[in-house]
C-alpha cells in the first residue's frame, strides 16, 4: 500500500457514517500513511487473532475478563509506561511488533476485537487518559487499556477526573465521565496525540501528515485544516498553508476568526 493509496482509504472511511466507521482499517492506513515503507501484514494478522483469542475466551469468561486475558495475556498488549511519548506508541504498526503503545492506541485493538464478537465495548474520551466502556449485567463498566486491561473502580475514575481538573460536581457524575464515542472518535484522538508530539518536536512533516489524516477522517471539520497550514508554515511552504486555510474558511463558513488571522499573516509573508 502506498501512501496515496492509504490516503484514498482514508478519504473513505470519512465518508463512512459513525456506525460502519473502519476502525481498524483506517488506524492500519494511518500507520503507512505514516511511513508506507513497511509491511502491514503483522498488524492484519493481529486483528484477526485478537477477534479469535476473544471469542475463544467468551465460551467461559466474562466479558470484562475475556477481553483482558485475551488482550493483556494472550496477545501481550501493555502500556509503554519507560518511552510514553514516543511516536511509536501511536502507530499500529509499530505497536504490532513492540506489543506496547498508548492507551487510545491499544484501544483500537481491544475496541476491533469487541466488534467481531459483536461485544459492547466503546472509547471513553476521559480527559487525560483514555479509556474503555464496557456493557456487563451488572451495568457498564470502565476498563484502562493501558493497564491490561484491568476495571477502574467508580471512585478512582472519580479521583482521576479531579486530578485532570474537572470540578467536584462534574468529577461526580459517572455516567457523563464514561459517556461512549464513536470509533471515529477515538482514531481522531489518537492523531490529535500524534499531531501534539510532533508539534513539540518541530517536525513539521510528521505534523502535517497526522493533521492531514484527521482532515480526512472527518471531512467536515475545518479544525484540522488550521494546523495543516500551522505545519506546512512550519516548512516554510506558504503557498501550500495558504491552500489550507482557504479550505478551513470554506469548511467553517468563514466563521473562524482564527483562520482569517492566519491567512492574513500567511498573506504578508508571502508579500
Amino acid at each position: 500500500m502506498t501512501r496515496q493509496d492509504a490516503e484514498q482509504l482514508l478519504a473513505k472511511a470519512g465518508e463512512a457514517p459513525d456506525d460502519a466507521f473502519p476502525l481498524y482499517d483506517a488506524a492500519l492506513a494511518c500507520a503507512v500513511h505514516e511511513d508506507p515503507d513497511r509491511d502491514p501484514g503483522p498488524s492484519i494478522e493481529l486483528g484477526r487473532e485478537a477477534v479469535e483469542r476473544l471469542a475463544a475466551r467468551l465460551d467461559k469468561e466474562s466479558p470484562e475478563e475475556a477481553i483482558a486475558e485475551a488482550m493483556a495475556g494472550d496477545l501481550r498488549l501493555e502500556g509503554d509506561v519507560i518511552t510514553y511519548d514516543s511516536p511509536a506508541n501511536a502507530d499500529l504498526i509499530h505497536m504490532t511488533h513492540r506489543r506496547k503503545g498508548l492507551p487510545v492506541m491499544l484501544g483500537v485493538v481491544y475496541i476491533h476485537a469487541a466488534r467481531g464478537c459483536k461485544l459492547p465495548v466503546h472509547g471513553v474520551d476521559f480527559p487525560g487518559h483514555f479509556l474503555l466502556r464496557i456493557e456487563t449485567r451488572e451495568g457498564p463498566m470502565a476498563l484502562d487499556p493501558f493497564s491490561e486491561g484491568r476495571i477502574v473502580l467508580p471512585s478512582e475514575l472519580s479521583r482521576r477526573a479531579l486530578r485532570a481538573g474537572l470540578t467536584p460536581d462534574v468529577a461526580s457524575r459517572l455516567e457523563a465521565l464514561m459517556a461512549p464515542v464513536s470509533d471515529r472518535a477515538v482514531l481522531i484522538r489518537l492523531q490529535n496525540n500524534i499531531f501534539a508530539r510532533a508539534q513539540q518536536r518541530a517536525d513539521w512533516p510528521a505534523a502535517e501528515r497526522s493533521a492531514l489524516r484527521r482532515a480526512l477522517l472527518n471531512p467536515a471539520d475545518h479544525r484540522p485544516w488550521l494546523d495543516v497550514a500551522r505545519a506546512r508554515e512550519g516548512q516554510g511552504a506558504l503557498v501550500g498553508a495558504q491552500e489550507a486555510l482557504g479550505r478551513a474558511t470554506i469548511l467553517d463558513g468563514g466563521a473562524a476568526v482564527s483562520a482569517r488571522a492566519a491567512r492574513e499573516r500567511v498573506r504578508m509573508q508571502l508579500n
